[in-house]
């Protein structure tokens, strides 16, 4: 029941963003363009997670979209300005596609996602749902003169002043900081 309100929420999330141009200069930003989940705009409740725990409220499962964005945006020149971790991992270990901690967990109206535009070109994200997967790409006006490839080796914990960050080797570089994500131009 709550997998399929998730899908619900979904539907009316991506009518705000499908097709969403971010233009040079611009900023995205994931509440900006969806606003607060509200039953009157017709969500409902859906999975949460919140505080290192699995819970139920109005627009659960947009965190998935937040997700696919991200990813998207990894692999292009935008700038990631605001991204949060989940409390958790929610992606399964065993058959794990995505790089650890690859997830970007967003909660209105304090934790949001925002990338900034900082070339010259227009990028444009599509997003849909098919019977089985939220799906997107993103566009960019001119072809760009690289390619983004991520890769995940060696991750790793440690505890440093008191907090607790990534290791992890992407494409061969070893680098250190809470976001675990690098990302290689080819």
């Amino acid at each position: 029941m709550l997998q399929e309100n998730k899908i619900t929420n979904l539907r009316i999330a991506l009518k705000s963003m499908d097709g969403i141009v971010l233009k040079p200069g611009e900023t995205f930003s994931f509440w900006h363009l969806i606003g607060k989940p509200k039953a009157s705009k017709g969500c409902i409740d859906g999975l949460l997670l919140s505080q290192g725990e699995v819970k139920t409220g109005i627009g659960g499962g947009l965190c998935q979209l937040a997700n696919l964005l991200f990813w998207l945006a990894l692999h292009t020149p935008l700038e990631i300005t605001e991204r949060h971790h989940h409390s958790f991992d929610p992606f399964p270990d065993e058959n794990r596609v995505l790089p650890f901690g690859s997830g970007a967990s967003v909660f209105f109206n304090y934790v949001d996602l925002r990338f900034f535009n900082p070339t010259n070109d227009q990028f444009q994200f599509h997003v849909w749902l098919t019977d089985q997967h939220l799906k997107g790409i993103v566009f960019c006006e001119n072809e760009l003169p690289f390619s983004y490839h991520l890769e995940e080796r060696n991750h790793q914990f440690h505890h440093i002043d008191g907090r607790i960050l990534e290791r992890t080797k992407y494409g061969g570089e070893s680098l250190i900081n809470e976001l675990g994500i690098f990302c290689m131009k080819n």
